[in-house]
């Protein structure tokens, strides 16, 4: 960890993203992305003066009054949610004053005809977007920003933050497949669009964690969320689940207008730890059964690969016949499956977890220390998610961040789940 760091402080203080390779710093929307993300992992690392140093160039480099395009589900996840954990757990006001001030900055998004927010928002010019090449959106974006808008709309006591952000969006919408949803989303009509295609990967996967989340950050009073979830679960079963030839492993594929494909992004690796969060939190035991098979996917992914990172895409082999599965070269330090594998030790208190962590730890330090000339970029969710899942996977303290009182978000973010209403 402190190796990541030392290495991001050296070259890169107060830039977006580190470049080992260069030594330079590439401005990724120059608002300092990597330091905001990961503020409450040094502070949750205890790192009291690089939390210090990093507090103060908050308070007094981080100006959001910048003519700049930003993606709004990025900016949300990862400066909106780094903010308010942060402001969580320190009480520092500075923390909810910024993340107030990039919130509004983020709200001309949602100035659509559909409520469907626009992918890109200029923050300094209060002007907002789709991509330049389609009027659609991203399902899994606009439908992964509630957690946050929620909570700072809680916060402040201000509703707009909150209305424009309902995932109840999509609660009636046709086009669903028992609960699964087509990939983008038309910011005009407020309609799915290139439907058919359903996928648990690059493009669709927080929606589904989404839909849990809020429901366990709302104390589960939120039947829709709660619906939508169970229904989508159900779909992810009957459509996407199936089992490797050589070695029985469970792993969802994507549909592609009824047609199966056996490829399984690690993002998907995700899901192992958001059933196992289900299960705890009082639905089916299925989910749990299912949670462990494909924690044991996800850690093969690792442990099949000559340098035991996971493939980015692996491409699964339906045959029984030997050979290995995974089929995809290149790793970006990805949190998924760290990420999973957290929840299932709290969960279970089962050590292989722990071990595994470990072997994935080892793995990273080994490839990953060399200068990475063919991947330069070190991306922020590995400072702010890889390591903090690890950190908290390997602590022994379990009621560090308990998850009967707070939810991360998408991007590692602890938000508190909100206390009931007084009866």
């Amino acid at each position: 960890l402190m190796h990541a760091w030392k290495g991001y402080k050296e070259h890169a203080w107060g830039h977006d993203e580190l470049k080992p390779v260069s030594k330079s710093y590439g401005e990724w929307f120059g608002l300092g992305l990597t330091l905001v993300d990961s503020l409450d992992t040094m502070y949750i690392l205890g790192l009291k003066e690089e939390f210090e140093e990093a507090k103060n160039w908050v308070e007094t480099q981080l100006s959001f009054s910048k003519n700049v395009d930003v993606n709004l589900f990025e900016s949300t996840i990862r400066i909106l949610g780094g903010l308010l954990s942060t402001y969580h757990l320190t009480g520092d006001q500075l923390f909810l004053e910024k993340a107030k001030d990039i919130g509004s900055r983020l709200m001309p998004a949602f100035k659509t005809p559909s409520k469907i927010p626009y992918s890109d928002v200029n923050i300094g010019k209060g002007t907002a977007h789709p991509p330049r090449w389609t009027s659609d959106s991203t399902l899994a974006e606009v439908t992964s920003i509630q957690l946050e808008f929620r909570e700072l709309s809680r916060l402040t006591q201000e509703p707009h933050y909150q209305v424009r952000t309902q995932g109840g969006l999509v609660h009636k919408l046709p086009g669903k497949h028992d609960g699964l949803v087509p990939m983008f989303i038309n910011t005009n009509s407020g309609q799915f669009t290139h439907k058919g295609v359903f996928t648990l990967g690059a493009r669709a996967d927080s929606y589904y964690e989404y839909l849990l989340k809020q429901w366990i950050q709302g104390g589960k009073t939120e039947d829709d969320l709660l619906e939508d979830y169970l229904q989508a679960v159900e779909g992810v079963k009957k459509h996407l689940l199936r089992q490797t030839g050589p070695s029985r492993l469970t792993f969802v594929g994507e549909l592609s207008h009824n047609r199966f494909n056996p490829k399984m992004d690690h993002l998907v690796c995700f899901l192992p730890g958001t059933l196992a969060l289900g299960a705890h939190n009082g639905l089916p035991g299925d989910h749990m059964d299912l949670a462990l098979q494909l924690m044991e996917t996800c850690h093969q992914m690792y442990a099949q690969m000559e340098t035991g990172l996971s493939p980015e895409i692996a491409h699964f082999n339906l045959q029984a016949r030997d050979g290995r599965d995974p089929a995809d070269r290149h790793n970006l330090l990805r949190p998924e499956t760290v990420e999973s594998l957290f929840y299932m030790y709290r969960f279970t208190k089962d050590t292989k977890y722990r071990d595994w962590g470990w072997d994935i730890l080892q793995s990273f330090n080994k490839y990953t220390k060399v200068q990475r000339s063919h991947r330069p970029d070190m991306e922020s969710f590995f400072l702010g998610e890889t390591l903090k899942y690890l950190y908290l996977l390997f602590s022994d303290d379990m009621e560090l961040l308990s998850l009967d009182k707070y939810v991360f978000n998408t991007e590692a973010h602890p938000l508190p789940i909100w206390p009931s209403p007084p009866k």
